[in-house]
């Protein structure tokens, strides 16, 4: 009896030892610094870190097993449309320079890109897979359709994720297959995102000519269809459903898009300390977030995301779907919303598509400019004889206006009645000249949009004769200032003539004051694109020709009504 006692004793010691060496978990080790370790810092906020999951019966501790360290490897993808470098960390981009109108950079290391793929456990910081990348080259031609880079690696947990990213040779597009398998004995959960950073105050010094309006400004994100924009700096927490996310300028765009279901996109700001004496950094981030289902042993979760980084061009957004073009904001035309407001995207859009129409013939924008002008005014010349012809017979009946208000300075509302009564008997409607403006107001202001959003006027040129010490001689980028101010100054030459050919109504004391305005416009155009300028310009131009037309016109008919008739 006691021999077998010794011997249980003895089994049960061993027992023992068995199940603490490979049951109970053991803390984890301290990490090792990498190259990877700052990024693993600027994982979501707290305040957007999901609720933990329900824990789950068949889920137990998973004791953490660093993978063999892989040494970061770098994969070049070069295309007709950007040049991109991809890290072996995460997956993340660490360059991305888009040949468009010269080379636009839109990930600048250390401060402006993607985090790569992280996957985070119980609301820990989210940390990045160490991949292998296979290949590590990839061109593709003009017309060479698509290529892919696959990564593969391992996140220490018994978790084997693969991501295939595929690249177009025609398109901003970048496609993420993510599959997560898990490899453990024993079912476990975790998060992955996808996350995007920029500084809410862009360093000083840091920001070359060469990045000027690529560095964002505003995150945006597309929810039930309504897409809502708000400056990094007023950035506040959000995670829910939604189509797409994304850091934007004025005319660039880098976005997060969901295509399969289980992502939600995720908002918000965090603060980095910096060494020394420097002020903290505000960090704003962007992302996909995805809180995988319980995974038993053997069985895997797949999603799919697009990431687009880009020029906003209406017709390439639109191209790509899922509500990019909502980035483009063409703003409202400023009537109450009580009386319904006026998208100005209804208006603003077939402006631009036809001007794209126009430099796909011609092959300059200036010139499209040109023939949209001419075309509008062409449109609406019915509008403006009627407008004119109203202004004229006004002003024919002026002195009898006049002669009116002083008879009945002291009686407005005998005033009014005689006004009307004059009105009457010459069939003079006062508001003739008003409303045919009125209707023209909406598509001029959609000029005004559709000009002023369009990226495809960058760095385009109108008249170019080259660069003389160091200054563009004429007009060498529509979407820049006229750096001779030539153009602001013939604008304002010519609103100066139409204003003194324009029939003066009412007080002439206001008309004098009404001549200042051209020297007004002078100074608001002086910094405005050049295509602004020079469709503004060019309009003052077409209406002066359209006023000397209707003034030749109706001297012969009144040198007409004059002749004398024949017996």
């Amino acid at each position: 009896m006691e021999k077998r006692a010794i011997i249980a004793a003895l089994l049960m010691a061993g027992l023992l030892m068995v199940y603490q060496l490979w049951f109970v978990p053991t803390p984890p080790p301290q990490p090792v610094s990498t190259p990877q370790q700052k990024e693993q810092k600027h994982g979501p906020a707290q305040a957007t870190a999901p609720a933990q999951a329900p824990p789950s019966t068949a889920a137990v501790p998973v004791p953490p097993k660093e993978p063999p360290p892989i040494p970061e490897h770098q994969a070049t993808i070069e295309t007709p449309l950007y040049i991109a470098k991809l890290s072996s960390y995460g997956g993340r981009l660490v360059d991305w320079d888009l040949i468009y109108r010269g080379s636009k950079p839109m990930v600048v290391p250390g401060e402006l890109g993607p985090l790569g793929l992280m996957v985070s456990r119980d609301g820990g910081p989210p940390k990045a897979i160490a991949f292998s990348i296979s290949p590590e080259s990839l061109k593709l031609p003009k017309g060479g359709g698509v290529g892919e880079v696959k990564l593969v690696g391992e996140d220490g947990y018994g978790l084997r994720a693969t991501q295939t990213m595929r690249f177009h040779a025609d398109s901003y597009v970048v496609e993420h297959d993510i599959k997560v398998e898990n490899q453990h004995s024993v079912a476990q959960r975790a998060d992955i995102s996808l996350t995007w950073l920029a500084p809410v105050e862009w360093p000083k010094g840091k920001e070359t000519p060469a990045f000027q309006g690529q560095h964002p400004a505003r995150a945006v994100k597309v929810v039930s269809g309504s897409a809502s924009r708000e400056d990094l700096a007023k950035l506040a927490t959000f995670r829910g459903p939604g189509e797409w996310v994304g850091l934007e300028s004025e005319w660039y765009l880098s976005a997060l898009v969901p295509k399969s279901g289980g992502f939600q996109i995720v908002e918000g700001r965090q603060t980095e300390a910096n060494a020394g004496s420097q002020k903290p950094t505000e960090i704003a981030e962007v992302g996909l977030r995805a809180t995988l289902p319980l995974l038993e042993p053997g069985s895997s979760w797949q999603g799919q995301v697009l990431t687009y980084v880009g020029p906003k061009e209406y017709a390439r957004l639109r191209t790509v779907g899922h509500d990019l073009d909502k980035s483009i904001y063409f703003g409202g035309f400023p009537i109450p919303q009580a009386y319904g407001g006026l998208p100005m995207e209804w208006l603003a859009v077939p402006i631009l598509r036809v001007m794209d129409f126009f430099y796909a013939h011609t092959g300059n924008y200036g010139i499209a400019i040109i023939l949209l002008t001419v075309i509008t005014k062409v449109l609406f010349f019915p509008l403006t004889i009627k407008s004119m012809t109203s202004m004229k017979a006004m002003q024919a009946l002026q002195p009898q206006i006049n002669a009116i208000r002083s008879k009945y300075k002291n009686d407005a509302q005998k005033m009014q009645q005689e006004t009307m009564a004059l009105y009457r008997t010459h069939k003079v409607n006062p508001l003739g000249g008003c409303l045919p403006m009125i209707v023209q107001i909406p598509i001029f202001y959609a000029l005004y949009v559709a000009l002023s959003v369009s990226v495809e006027l960058q760095s385009q040129p109108f008249i170019c004769f080259g660069r003389i010490f160091g200054v563009h001689l004429w007009i060498c980028d529509l979407a820049a200032h006229d750096p001779t101010y030539i153009l602001p100054l013939l604008m304002g030459a010519s609103m100066f003539i139409q204003q003194k050919m324009t029939p003066v109504m009412g007080d002439p004391r206001q008309a004098k004051m009404m001549l200042f305005m051209p020297v007004l416009f002078t100074f608001m155009f002086l910094n405005l694109p050049s295509g602004l300028v020079l469709y503004w310009t060019l309009s003052n131009v077409l209406q002066i020709a359209q006023q000397k037309y209707m003034e030749r016109t109706t001297g012969r008919l009144e040198k007409r009504a004059q002749l004398p008739k024949k017996a």
